[in-house]
């Protein structure tokens, strides 16, 4: 049985550290309404995006030849799992990795080649520790992604597709449901599906009431120079998304820490007090025995 010098050791270490998890979480709240806040910033942007493309497609004579569009036979497919810079976040690396890996054993079980281009440190290192080869990897922006680093991502992308060594590229990212709900999605990034370019019938009608527009230069060399913005606008909100569901995964598991620190805190509280009890009851006897022996 423990000493009570050794259970007070341990209620003061779970009790440092429960201060620890609990002011992580508290980090991990902000900057999950930050994170919040910049991805309901970025919708509108989205949407006006998509909104100038389709109206740009419209008078285009044909969008099949663009390079971010046209689709081949696929024998090699380019997987980017978007995990997190730093672990205490419960599974939200591990269920990415995991998702990740199935996908990579359907293609290879179809005869396709697949090529790793991880983002956040914890990805790249559990890939590397498998001793996977990677053709890109990327780091250090996971809880405040810029605009700047999706670009970065979104160029090398491109890069592979339009070279065609890879014929789909596959993003594996967390998708912010709520702080307590993170959603795993498998998303196809390359080629760019064509139905982003269509429209609804609400936009049909107020393009015909606004009557032809005049395009400078012409409709195909706009959308040319389009796609790949929006490429980058897709995999900056993945990275948004994952941020969001970073910190949201992040503050749960910092606040079940708390929690399972606080219950160990009252289970090892009482057995100190057992502990001590058994002591000073151990002493008593001890003292009524020396008494009996010296009256005896």
């Amino acid at each position: 049985m423990a000493t009570v010098q050794e259970l007070r050791r341990r209620v003061r270490a779970v009790t440092n550290t429960r201060k620890l998890t609990k002011a992580m979480e508290l980090v991990a709240s902000a900057r999950l309404r930050r994170a919040q806040e910049r991805i309901e910033a970025m919708r509108p942007y989205a949407d006006r995006m998509l909104e100038l493309m389709a109206g740009t497609a419209r008078a285009s004579a044909s969008v099949r030849g663009l390079p971010l569009l046209r689709r081949r036979d696929v024998h090699t497919v380019a997987i980017v799992p978007v995990t997190g810079d730093r672990g205490l976040a419960g599974a939200f690396n591990a269920q990415i990795l995991r998702r990740a890996t199935a996908v990579s054993r359907d293609l290879e079980a179809q005869n396709v080649q697949v090529r790793w281009l991880p983002v956040g440190r914890k990805g790249t290192a559990s890939l590397r520790f498998r001793r996977l080869e990677l053709q890109g990897q990327w780091g250090g922006f996971s809880d405040n992604p810029s605009y700047g680093d999706a670009q970065a991502v979104a160029h090398r992308l491109a890069e592979l597709y339009v070279n065609e060594e890879v014929d789909r590229v596959v993003l594996v990212y967390n998708a912010f449901v709520s702080a307590l709900v993170q959603r795993v999605t498998v998303s196809d990034v390359l080629p760019i599906s064509e139905d982003v370019l269509e429209t609804s019938d609400d936009e049909r009608e107020r393009d015909r009431l606004a009557g032809d527009f005049i395009f400078e230069p012409e409709p195909d060399q706009i959308l040319e120079r389009l796609l790949p913005v929006y490429l980058e606008t897709e995999i900056y909100r993945a990275l948004l998304e994952s941020a969001a569901s970073e910190q949201g995964a992040r503050m749960t598991a910092m606040r079940n820490a708390s929690k399972s620190a606080g219950e160990l805190i009252d289970s090892l509280t009482l057995a100190m007090n057992r502990a001590r009890q058994a002591e000073i009851t151990q002493e008593i006897l001890e003292v009524v025995a020396g008494a009996d022996a010296l009256t005896g």
